[in-house]
């Protein structure tokens, strides 16, 4: 009790009120970071949505967070100012006052390159160069690691850490590391491959020996395809670059092609005014591509004559291609009936040799 009184003795009522200041000043700037966050920072981001300066906006919005903790450091480094017990130029303190403000810029450079950052969108709008799907977030990535990299150089060079030592050591230890991490560097490198070549790009349905489906993203191990049941999969890089990668999303057309089998007692004339009106149907219907048609009585069937029906859509959807394909079905069904044709399908006929009592079995087309 009596360290404890003689403690409070030495505490002077001047020094009570500098503790009480700093710590109003500290207060007092949380409270100004409150009012930024809630209303500067509102009325900034809604006055350059006018303006229509997106890029502007991105980068306010990079740095809300950031700007919010600034002014708590610039509150805590006027604050020490008036603390009786702590030096404001201290060496230490300065150190990480300015090591606390290296972060705050390197933190709004990480969210700007962010995969949604505008500047990916576009590199250079005066030459027109646009970024493909595929490489942002690869790209982003990159950018995030060398910028993470480049702020703990600079905070060690700011306590007069030796970086070129640090960095000496990391090339000692470069070949037991890329020992150590030959699948990872196998993985990056079919990363790169895959984004020099843009086999696909991200939203594209590709199929290949192991996966089938979406791509949803790509880093720098591994590809995220989400397949037609919802699964998530991920392929190494590397298998990814070796394998054979068919993108139907690339597809300018998509391929309708079966045979029709009409029964055997259909006409000649017949047989040739159906083949010929098929053709008619797909020669002016809107949504066939009309560079690739092929409607040809092709061969004797064991139950049926065949036509055969080679042609291509010119939607690549999936679902607009059933459509079409449903409309091209029901109007071929309609000239069959129309010409009184019918459709074959596989028939046993059985005759009985009455003297030997053997089954003779022939097959043939069915009759109506």
């Amino acid at each position: 009790m009596n360290v404890n009184w003689r403690l409070w003795e030495y505490i002077s009522v001047d020094n009570w009120i500098d503790i009480g200041i700093s710590v109003g000043i500290i207060l007092l700037f949380l409270l100004f970071s409150k009012i930024f966050t809630k209303y500067i920072f509102f009325f900034l981001v809604k006055l350059f949505n006018k303006e229509k300066t997106e890029l502007f906006k991105q980068i306010l919005e990079a740095y809300e967070k950031p700007l919010r903790w600034l002014f708590i450091i610039i509150g805590i480094y006027i604050a020490v100012d008036y603390f009786p017990y702590f030096e404001q130029d201290h060496s230490l303190f300065e150190h990480l006052i300015k090591s606390s403000i290296i972060i705050l810029i390197a933190w709004g450079l990480y969210n700007l390159s962010s995969t949604s950052s505008i500047l990916f969108m576009k590199l250079n709008d005066g030459v027109g160069l646009e970024v493909d799907q595929i490489i942002i977030p690869f790209v982003s990535r990159g950018l995030r690691f060398v910028i993470i990299a480049i702020t703990i150089s600079v905070i060690l060079i700011e306590f007069d850490y030796d970086v070129t030592g640090f960095i000496a050591g990391l090339g000692l230890g470069g070949l037991a590391f890329a020992l150590a991490a030959q699948d990872a560097l196998k993985n990056l490198f079919g990363g790169v491959v895959i984004i020099a070549e843009k086999p696909f790009t991200l939203g594209d349905w590709i199929k290949t020996s192991s996966v089938e489906g979406t791509v949803e993203d790509i880093n720098f191990r591994s590809t995220i395809v989400r397949t037609f049941a919802q699964a998530l999969v991920t392929v190494p890089n590397s298998t990814l670059a070796n394998e054979a990668i068919t993108n139907w999303s690339k597809m300018g057309k998509r391929r309708i092609t079966f045979n029709l089998g009409v029964e055997y007692k259909t006409p000649k004339h017949k047989l040739e005014k159906v083949v010929k009106r098929i053709e008619e149907l797909l020669r002016n219907h809107d949504e066939i591509h009309q560079e690739t048609i092929f409607v040809n009585f092709d061969e004797y069937n064991n139950s049926s004559l065949d036509i055969l029906l080679y042609f291509f859509t010119k939607t690549t959807a999936w679902g607009e291609y059933l459509e079409v394909k449903q409309d091209i079905n029901f109007k071929i069904m309609e000239i069959l009936e129309e010409e009184n044709v019918s459709v074959a399908f596989p028939s046993r006929t059985i005759y009985m040799d009455q003297d030997h009592q053997e089954v003779v079995e022939v097959n043939e087309e069915t009759h109506d």
